[in-house]
């Protein structure tokens, strides 16, 4: 079944994700992943796209982009994979495909459901139990939003800095905010919007999206019922 039209709305962040072609790994040490991340970084000023949350998984990335036009997401995923394709190939003397032919998006609602996302990339790694704590994982954007390293090519939202008056305040706040973990309707909403490329939000969120399209988009079907536990950081939900 071919995909639905990808909904791309300037100034409203998105969820991507991008895995590697039948699963294969796109990542083999860290010089592949601070390569993709100098990409990332150069390359989203070009295209007017903020990076809010990122993590870099062995198969697949999740990243959290603000566009500030339709196109500008696009661009910026197709150059980069590109430059991250042409590098491993030319590494391993191959051609062909890395990645699968497209990727995976959802626009989010700018309010809890944007929190949710941040927790749900951060807490992949946990989740994928190649580590306990989000902030010891190289690759994401944890370590530096409650470490004291900066990342040149990380946007801050400004719900993170309303989280505390110091830095270090915002730091154990968004700590305690991981700590709680996802609960697994919020889990399961998000992945099954990214996969759909539909949107991650509530109803409002669904007629605020159509009044700025001037057209009907599709939402997320019912699931199954609403459960109250979440995952926390040792949960033993797959990483997706």
């Amino acid at each position: 079944m071919p995909r639905s039209p990808r909904i791309v709305l300037p100034d409203y962040p998105h969820h991507v994700v991008h895995r590697g072609h039948n699963r294969r790994v796109i990542f083999q040490g860290p010089g592949d992943c601070s390569s993709y991340l100098d990409s990332l970084g150069e390359l989203k000023g070009l295209y007017g796209v903020k990076l809010l949350a990122y993590c870099l998984m062995p198969n697949h990335v999740h990243l959290l982009l603000t566009p500030s036009s339709t196109d500008g997401l696009g661009r910026l995923m197709k150059r980069v994979a590109g430059r991250h394709t042409a590098r491993l190939n030319c590494r391993e003397d191959r051609s062909g495909s890395l990645w699968e032919g497209r990727y995976y998006s959802s626009p989010v609602s700018r309010d809890t459901y944007l929190h949710e996302c941040h927790r749900y990339i951060e807490l992949n790694p946990v989740r994928a139990a190649l580590v306990a704590d989000p902030a010891k994982y190289r690759w994401s954007s944890c370590r530096f939003r409650i470490g004291d390293e900066m990342a040149p090519w990380l946007d801050v939202d400004p719900w993170f800095l309303d989280m505390g008056s110091t830095t270090g305040e915002r730091q154990q706040a968004y700590l305690d905010f991981l700590r709680e973990g996802v609960s697994e309707d919020r889990l399961r909403l998000i992945r099954d919007a990214v996969r759909r490329g539909q949107l991650t939000g509530g109803p409002e969120f669904g007629r605020e999206v159509e009044r700025v399209l001037g057209r009907p988009v599709p939402m997320r079907g019912p699931g199954r019922p609403t459960k109250n536990s979440s995952v926390p950081f040792l949960g033993a939900s797959p990483a997706a």
